[in-house]
């Protein structure tokens, strides 16, 4: 039983090659850890945070860019309700497959709750559409079953916004279709072709073993 997350969706979508190299092959290529050093930080803030810890030693080892990031981000609206799961690992079932993912947040007001996920980068440009989205959505509606209202929450610290998605029974049954398929799609796929992209291949921490390039 082959199992998908919201990573592995989105590799095989931009270029299956990537996918087939990462995934199915096991190559592991280092990346600057620079490029992850601020969202970790943030991340990590963050889930101390909503555990209760103390965080003020954490919170003066930010430099000024860090530190603005993460007091936006404490004076979120949906960031200040309570928390029920921090960090938290999920699971869902689908026909012959299983999605998976771990949740930045899931936070509730009276009956409504609400996913979130903290960007220090760039949100989706289809949030709605976005794989992170469905799987999310899906796995959480089946561990919270008495809820008024379902929401996913795409916090967007670099620009201060906020992108709300409500779930809904529609919804669901769209995000099961298209998750269904795709992953349907990458198990029967045997030869796995790339999709040539100069803007996407040039910084590609595989380009240089990737045979299209």
């Amino acid at each position: 039983m082959k199992n998908f997350s919201p990573n592995m969706l989105k590799t095989f979508e931009s270029c299956p090659v990537k996918y087939d190299l990462k995934f199915n092959k096991k190559i592991i290529v280092p990346q600057n850890p620079i490029l992850f050093e601020k969202g970790k930080k943030i991340h990590a803030l963050a889930n101390y945070y909503h555990k209760g810890s103390d965080i003020s030693k954490l919170e003066k080892a930010l430099n000024n860019e860090e530190y603005k990031i993460w007091e936006s981000l404490k004076n979120n609206e949906y960031f200040s309700k309570k928390c029920i799961h921090s960090e938290y690992s999920v699971t869902a079932k689908l026909d012959d497959f299983w999605i998976f993912g771990r949740i930045d947040a899931i936070v509730k007001e009276n009956k409504n709750y609400y996913i979130l996920d903290y960007k220090t980068g760039a949100i989706p440009k289809n949030p709605e559409k976005d794989f992170q989205t469905m799987i999310y959505l899906i796995c959480a509606d089946l561990i919270l079953p008495q809820k008024d209202s379902l929401y996913f929450v795409y916090i967007d610290l670099k620009n201060n916004e906020n992108k709300i998605i409500e779930f809904s029974p529609n919804l669901k049954e769209i995000y099961k279709t298209v998750l269904k398929e795709k992953c349907k799609i990458i198990t029967q796929t045997s030869e796995f072709e790339g999709k040539e992209n100069k803007s996407i291949c040039k910084f590609c921490e595989y380009n240089k073993i990737c045979k299209i390039t």
